[in-house]
């Protein structure tokens, strides 16, 4: 059994069965459906999975898992996070992230007021939502109108964001 990496992403969750030889069909999160792709190993819950294919298949991943042979074994894995370790992801382009990696940086406003940090991440469809922890609980969407700067050095983001919103 693989020893589990010290870091792993979440970059997905099963959606269902891909035909009847045991593929699987990924809903990936925004942005990484070719970092799914490329990734020889896949973590499901406490247990990898080596990828023997995969393939961007429309807005989707689909994937056959080393181990899985039919379609009851991958509808059995419906629901389950996908997450790969952080070592065997590339590098984001510039201006790009991974989302797990600006979680715990601090958010603050274009007057320099403190609107908390980041909690977590989640998807309203049209975009990613980060959720702040701080005085109160703040959900500030991830757009460039809003977004301004990222400093992953200073671990800090800027946004144009009321502290009263």
């Amino acid at each position: 059994m693989a020893r589990r990496p010290p870091e792993l992403i979440e970059l997905g969750r099963i959606a269902g069965s891909y035909g009847v030889r045991g593929w699987v069909k990924v809903a990936p999160q925004k942005g990484v459906a070719e970092a799914l792709v490329a990734a020889k190993e896949w973590w499901l819950g406490d247990k990898a999975w080596r990828v023997d294919e995969a393939r961007v298949h429309s807005a989707t991943v689909v994937a056959k898992l080393a181990g899985i042979e039919t379609r009851e074994q991958a509808l059995a894995l419906k629901g389950t996070k996908i997450a790969v370790a952080r070592a065997a992801l590339p590098d984001a382009d510039d201006g790009r992230y991974y989302l797990a990696d600006l979680v715990g940086l601090e958010v603050v406003n274009e007057h320099g007021l403190r609107l908390g940090v980041v909690r977590q991440w989640f998807t309203n469809g049209p975009q990613d939502v980060m959720e702040l922890a701080g005085d109160r609980v703040r959900l500030v969407p991830w757009v460039p109108t809003v977004v301004k700067k990222v400093d992953l050095e200073a671990k800090r983001i800027e946004v144009e964001w009321g502290a009263d919103w």
